[in-house]
């Protein structure tokens, strides 16, 4: 059984980063990774995702080469790396894991979620 832990959310002002982490406990070889997002009162979406061996990544056209995403399969741990936050960017961030290779963006797709981390960017 596969499980997600975030961790790396917290306060920070506009401009800033910060670096998500998201651990995963049990087999998760060949999976794709992804990360979404719900702010209060809006549908989750989605933010970028990477494929096992890291040839396949996607992201949101919001991200606009602030984020990136990575990953170091012999840790089992996928990352974000936010750079120029914006207050828009207050949101939920959820880790999931999807079973095949795809790299998909739809979260219907993905099988296993964490619990998520919260992200606060104040102006």
């Amino acid at each position: 059984q596969v499980q997600l832990v975030e961790s790396g959310g917290g306060l920070v002002r506009a401009g800033g980063s910060l670096r998500l982490s998201c651990a995963a406990s049990g087999r998760i070889f060949g999976y794709t990774m992804g990360w979404f997002r719900q702010a209060p009162g809006k549908e989750r979406e989605f933010v970028a995702a990477i494929s096992w061996s890291s040839s396949g990544i996607n992201y949101a056209d919001f991200v606009n080469g602030r984020f990136t995403i990575f990953r170091d399969n012999a840790k089992n741990t996928v990352y974000l790396q936010m750079n120029s936050l914006q207050p828009e960017d207050t949101a939920v961030y959820y880790c999931a894991a999807d079973r095949t290779t795809a790299v998909h963006t739809t979260a219907l797709e993905y099988d296993v979620w964490g619990q998520g981390t919260q992200v606060t960017v104040s102006s």
